[in-house]
């Protein structure tokens, strides 16, 4: 009887040092999985030209580019250039919209991609992983969000090396 509880015990404590270990591999490599950022080629306001252009080419919209070097310089704050493009593919938006348990994903809408320079003058993209995201929803938000993930993928692989 005694062996039991150890083993008992054993097995308790693995499973819960299991879990830790988990959750603190998941803490570190998240965040890095969650965002991909790639580094354009181009200069800052050309990569926002090439990538609405490419986005036009392959029947996206861009409703909106917030430019919030300038939201902020009118609180009297100066940073760096940075802009964050809303990309929507209507046929997409409205399978989505069409759905009463899709659109749970709504506040995910339009696509967003954000271009901004570093201080050493570099210019990067980033965007949230939405191919990764989308798996935590299933069915139809699974659907959707994966095919408008590869399909912003192609848009900035006219834009990105």
């Amino acid at each position: 009887m005694e062996m039991n509880k150890k083993v008992l015990i054993a097995g308790v404590g693995g499973f819960v040092l299991g879990v830790v270990l988990l959750g603190l591999v998941m803490f570190l490599v998240a965040p890095s999985m969650m965002i991909i950022e790639d580094v354009s080629p181009l200069s800052y306001e050309d990569t926002l030209q090439a990538i609405q252009g490419s986005a036009a080419a392959q029947d996206w919209v861009v409703p909106k580019v917030y430019d919030l070097k300038k939201s902020v310089a009118g609180d009297g704050y100066d940073v760096l250039p940075v802009s964050v493009l809303e990309l929507c593919k209507p046929e997409h938006a409205a399978r989505v919209l069409g759905d009463d348990d899709a659109r749970i994903v709504t506040s995910l809408m339009p696509c967003r991609m954000a271009v901004y320079q570093t201080s050493d003058g570099t210019v990067v993209v980033s965007r949230m992983n939405s191919g990764l995201v989308s798996k935590v929803f299933g069915g139809l938000v699974t659907e959707v969000m994966a095919q408008a993930a590869a399909e912003n993928e192609q848009i900035l692989s006219a834009v990105l090396p």
